[in-house]
């Protein structure tokens, strides 16, 4: 007897930093969502998909859950609060990405970085998995047991699922327990599709990682990319960007001595937007000062923050 088809949206929600983006790649199978090393990376909600024979996965990254704090208070903040809760409530199953290896070393951490789920995953209905992400980090792995039990007492409904995104491992099985809580159902994409994100989305992300990459301290939090020409050929792409900074000082720093700097930058961008789109790639980079732009509702609009994809 045939496998009925399934096909469903799956949240993965969690606080800065645990590795949803690493893991909704891994899950993928390809990069769709931008990686860095510092929290808050995620801005937007990242819809990444997977296709298979029997199932279509449809991922949704969002960007942290925290209480409004440091480098993202204010209107930018909300808005990324707010993603994540839009896809929380659209989602058949929701994924939990926690960092294992900080609460193994700060377990006090815990309860307070996860005190906004708490209650909304305690009261839920529908499926939801805990991923103790980061177990690779793990130096004393009898400390993972007891690590698996506090998260189990917090989240009593979830089903609790080791794993390493960074390393991939468990994604199978991963894979595996979440294709089982979907509904059955027609795929909603085409089977080559992998995102529902535009190619000048992605370019500009791309832009935005090298950045964070590149930038220290609170620079990275102020900075946003917005394409303003995008003039694709047959075999060339030709982009101009617009790099948004807070403060002149800012300016000074992303783009370097004698504009090292931007030059790095847009030279590692290059490259990874050329892979993209598979075509020779021009890029021009500008950076512009635009004072308290986090708190700038038209500006964050005209940049794509809160603005949803249609379900």
């Amino acid at each position: 007897m045939a496998t009925a088809h399934r096909c469903g949206w799956v949240a993965l929600m969690g606080p800065p930093n645990a590795g949803k983006s690493t893991l909704t790649n891994a899950l993928v199978g390809q990069k769709v969502a931008i990686v860095t090393a510092k929290p808050q990376t995620t801005r937007n909600r990242i819809v990444g998909i997977l296709t298979q024979k029997d199932a279509q996965v449809i991922f949704m990254d969002t960007p942290g859950v925290h209480a409004l704090r440091g480098q993202t208070r204010g209107q930018l903040g909300k808005i990324m609060v707010q993603s994540a809760w839009q896809s929380f409530a659209v989602a058949n199953c929701i994924v939990l990405v926690i960092d294992g290896d900080l609460y193994l070393r700060k377990p006090d951490f815990m309860e307070r970085d996860l005190a906004p789920l708490i209650q909304p995953l305690s009261e839920e209905e529908r499926p939801v998995i805990v991923v103790v992400n980061k177990v690779d980090l793990f130096h004393d792995k009898s400390r993972m047991l007891p690590l698996l039990e506090s998260v189990a007492q917090m989240f009593p409904k979830a089903e609790i699922f080791p794993a390493s995104a960074l390393r991939r491992n468990g994604m199978e099985q991963l894979l595996e327990l979440i294709r089982s809580h979907l509904p059955e159902g027609e795929a909603q994409f085409p089977e080559d599709q992998l995102s529902t994100a535009p190619m000048k989305f992605m370019a500009a992300e791309i832009i935005r990682e090298k950045l964070f990459e590149k930038l220290y301290q609170e620079v990275p939090y102020s900075v946003a990319v917005d394409v303003e020409v995008w003039d694709e050929e047959d075999d060339r792409v030709l982009i101009h960007a617009a790099i948004y900074v807070a403060k002149p000082s800012h300016k000074a720093m992303v783009i370097g001595r004698a504009g090292e700097g931007i030059k790095a930058i847009g030279t590692a961008a290059r490259k990874e937007i050329r892979d993209l789109v598979d075509k020779k790639v021009h890029l021009e980079l500008w950076v512009k000062v635009r004072e308290d732009w986090v708190d700038d509702p038209q500006f964050l609009h005209s940049l794509g923050f809160g603005a949803e994809a249609e379900y």
